[in-house]
């Protein structure tokens, strides 16, 4: 049984940058696990949040292997990225993972996936999982044509997101740098 179903917006305005996650999980296409689950966490001394979509044992596994990336070398954000994507599509067991990210600290923002994709995203904005597009709709708009912050544009971005997607709940989770 497969355990999917999220989405993830992260939004970069004004020096701040906002990753917003859901709380659902859900097994298939029909039976809501989870509705309280946490898909954003701060890593890294909490320099970096990580948000993640798709099978969330995978997606617990890019992100210590994300980690010790960080570790290895020294907060680099970017370095750290490419090369755990490097490495999760040349591994013959990692390749297998099945789950997205979305990275950023204080600077910097990119999407990883498992293709070897490492995306800055335009606008400073991006969105992952299954609202994924929803959200970066909503977000992209309310950059645009609003005066919010950050944090509020991904909170109210998830809230749209939340009452279009079925597999997008409203118990968000929002971890700011």
């Amino acid at each position: 049984m497969s355990l999917k179903g999220t989405t993830i917006v992260a939004v970069k305005k004004d020096g701040k940058t906002a990753i917003a996650g859901d709380g659902q999980v859900t097994a298939g296409e029909t039976v809501i696990m989870k509705g309280n689950a946490v898909k954003v966490r701060r890593i890294y001394d909490d320099k970096v949040v990580v948000g993640f979509a798709g099978s969330v044992a995978d997606a617990f596994t890019l992100s210590e292997r994300f980690e010790e990336m960080l570790n290895k070398y020294s907060g680099n954000l970017m370095r750290s990225a490419v090369e755990l994507a490097q490495l999760w599509r040349g591994d013959k067991v990692m390749h297998k993972l099945e789950a997205m990210m979305i990275v950023a600290n204080s600077e910097e923002m990119f999407l990883v996936d498992g293709t070897g994709n490492v995306i800055e995203p335009e606008y400073g904005i991006c969105a992952i999982g299954s609202g994924g597009n929803y959200a970066l709709a909503a977000a992209r708009a309310l950059a645009a044509n609003t005066e919010l912050s950050a944090r509020q544009i991904a909170e109210e971005a998830m809230r749209i997101a939340s009452e279009i997607c079925v597999f997008t709940n409203g118990h968000v989770t929002v971890e700011e740098v």
